[in-house]
């Protein structure tokens, strides 16, 4: 066969077989049109116009915020009061990273919070009876919680969730065993009664077909009796450990610090250049050079600044350093890249996203909707457990509200604000950390400014209802747009 130029002409001597771009540009048509700096902010506007905020709404709060706060309090700028800041809204972010998973698919998960609870109540219970949870418990208490984790495997089994079913295993295993306890081996075990709990409430929506604002309201009520049940009204258990302490109160040594900026940083810069000059080979579309080189020079300059400024001693006794990047800080990020790269890179992820747009086109698609549907419960508690750890470690003991109160509120609230979807099928897991910045910002600056909690709860309040309506507003618009 004749081989032929691009526009159909006979090769000759001049005119060279067509390069990987060229065939690309042939295969894929508009996919690998370059643009230039200028049409790429042009389109960005455009998109913003059309409706497309994502999570400019939040950042630009974020701005706002800080100025106005910075400029009221002389404390908000101070290197101990950012710090603090970071762990005060640790624990609800994490919760609402969960989260995100769940209203992805347009559902909700009302019994996040008070399942979060029960995970640190169980924690704190092992810790403080010194492994033995059949008499921190009392058999029949104990035994039911047995015969629920058992359920949980069965249900994991069912729903052909494998991984799923690993977690409440090992928790049966930890109860039965009577292992004394150990820090890691708690918060271990607090993550897999959390999976446990994910495997419960996700057969529930999943399989019997019970809307999820009913079973997590259900359940909402349930867990918090469990809590009471396994605390005791006006109870405390303390979290009397060094290392349980450390998660939310400790920080990285300078040089630690400085090990997470080179690995979180140059880690980013790494995976966003290699995928952008891939890109570029092949012929397909990406962003423009400038701009990709932009985004990456900022994140590296923003993480520099931060590292300087926390690694410098913040006490205020000149008796006592505080210096280094606070713990919480690498575990936030873990899940945000865990997370990220599961809805981002994963077959998994791109199911989610199709379940959520439209889940009967999903499921004639060959997608198995009810396992994705369970699927999600399960991240939502299993990582609600790592929060609790969070906020458990940050006041050091663990209460009949664990959970309870404004936990659930405020980590559906950060989830939403930073620009997830109640609708479903639109969000990620940055939108949880940028919205749990902005309530940890609110609650933090107002404190400074010595505000009551019914004017807290009033502005947050008003700044989860504008988020809402953002979102509402740009769906009518995209919708027409249309």
């Amino acid at each position: 066969m004749t081989d032929t130029s691009p526009a159909g002409a006979p090769a000759t001597p001049e005119t060279p077989r067509d390069s990987a771009a060229d065939r690309a540009v042939a295969d894929f048509g508009i996919d690998t049109t370059a643009r230039s700096t200028g049409e790429a902010l042009r389109d960005y506007v455009a998109r913003v116009r059309g409706g497309e905020l994502g999570s400019l709404p939040a950042l630009l709060g974020l701005v706002v915020l800080a100025v106005v706060f910075s400029l009221a309090s002389d404390s908000f700028l101070t290197l101990g009061n950012i710090a603090n800041l970071l762990a005060q809204g640790a624990g609800v972010t994490i919760i609402a990273m969960g989260l995100v998973f769940v209203l992805l698919l347009g559902e909700i998960d009302l019994s996040a919070g008070t399942a979060s609870g029960v995970t640190a109540a169980v924690l704190a219970l092992h810790l403080v009876s010194g492994g033995n949870l059949l008499g921190g418990m009392g058999t029949p208490v104990f035994v039911v919680f047995c015969v629920l984790v058992v359920v949980a495997v069965a249900v994991a089994a069912q729903l052909r969730l494998w991984a799923a079913a690993v977690p409440p295993v090992l928790a049966l295993a930890m109860m039965l065993s009577g292992i004394p306890p150990n820090p890691w081996l708690e918060m271990l075990l607090a993550v897999c009664v959390g999976t446990a709990i994910g495997l419960l409430t996700g057969f529930l929506v999943s399989r019997i077909g019970i809307p999820s604002f009913v079973v997590t309201l259900a359940l909402f009520l349930a867990w918090q009796g469990v809590i009471l049940q396994l605390i005791g009204e006006g109870g405390t258990l303390g979290l009397r450990d060094e290392t349980l302490f450390a998660v939310a109160n400790g920080n990285l040594s300078v040089v630690g610090s400085w090990v997470l900026f080179v690995v979180a940083a140059g880690g980013y810069a790494a995976v966003v250049l290699a995928r952008h000059y891939r890109r570029l080979r092949a012929g397909l579309v990406t962003q423009p050079t400038p701009l990709v080189a932009a985004k990456v020079g900022v994140t590296l300059l923003l993480g520099a600044v931060a590292t300087i400024l926390l690694t410098r001693n913040r006490s205020q006794s000149a008796l006592i350093e505080i210096t280094g990047v606070p713990f919480v800080v690498p575990i936030v990020l873990v899940l945000l890249v865990v997370g990220t790269y599961v809805l981002d890179r994963t077959s998994y992820g791109r199911h989610i996203y199709a379940v959520g747009g439209n889940a009967e086109a999903a499921r004639r698609a060959g997608i198995n909707v009810p396992r994705i549907r369970a699927s999600v419960f399960v991240i939502s508690a299993s990582v609600a457990a790592i929060g609790a750890i969070v906020y458990s470690s940050k006041v050091g003991s663990v209460d009949p509200s664990a959970g309870g109160g404004t936990v659930l509120l405020y980590a559906v609230g950060a989830a939403v604000i930073g620009g997830t979807s109640l609708f479903g099928g639109k969000g990620r897991i940055s939108n949880a950390v940028i919205g749990g910045a902005v309530l940890a910002m609110v609650a933090n600056g107002l404190g400074l400014l010595r505000q009551p909690a019914a004017v807290v709860f009033v502005i947050t309040g008003l700044v989860l209802l504008l988020a809402a309506s953002v979102d509402a507003l740009s769906r009518r618009k995209v919708s027409a747009g249309r």
